[in-house]
């Protein structure tokens, strides 16, 4: 087996990216303070096509060479807004009948691995601070709480993870369910 050149990847241009079909997925960061956990956001947000970022409260915002360091480019393909207030956010976009999902650990949460997205439903998935989570508020405020499995002594996961392990599982099973007859 060969490890592919990059030349040999089937990557998309800036503007394919922009005028691609984009999945139904918006991130919102509430309150993240790495710039280098935003900068990996925004990679894995263009890796799997997601429709926007909202960056929230103290959430830095491109152009920041912290930022660029990790999001490779990816600022200049993924679409992105800041909002001081995170509610403010969560609001506007349930009345677009957005699906408003934070990802915490909190009680009566749905498990990640339990979590079935429907192929006609647009989600936004909140991240939070390092240390403190996403904000009370918001987790009030929020449609669904999702929850990442963990088992071993920390149950806690770097945002840029978390994010990553999130979008992937809900991408996949967004794709699988629309790929379903």
């Amino acid at each position: 087996m060969r490890k592919l050149k990059n030349s040999e990847l089937d990557r998309l241009s800036v503007e394919g990216f922009k005028t691609a079909t984009k999945t139904p997925i918006i991130i919102i960061l509430d309150n993240i303070r790495s710039l280098n956990n935003i900068g990996s956001v925004f990679r894995t947000s263009d890796a799997f096509l997601i429709e926007k970022i909202y960056l929230c409260g103290i959430t830095a915002t491109p152009p920041h060479k912290d930022i660029h360091k990790t999001a490779l480019g990816s600022t200049d393909t993924v679409a992105w807004e800041y909002a001081e207030n995170t509610l403010d956010v969560i609001k506007k976009l349930q009345e677009e009948q957005v699906q408003i999902c934070a990802i915490e650990q909190a009680e009566n949460a749905t498990m990640l691995n339990k979590f079935t997205p429907k192929a006609t439903t647009k989600y936004a998935l909140v991240f939070g601070n390092e240390v403190k989570g996403v904000a009370q508020d918001v987790v009030s405020a929020s449609d669904v709480i999702i929850e990442i499995p963990q088992f071993g002594t920390k149950h806690s996961l770097n945002i840029s993870v978390s994010c990553g392990v999130v979008v992937w599982d809900v991408f996949s099973k967004m794709k699988n369910t629309i790929l379903q007859p």
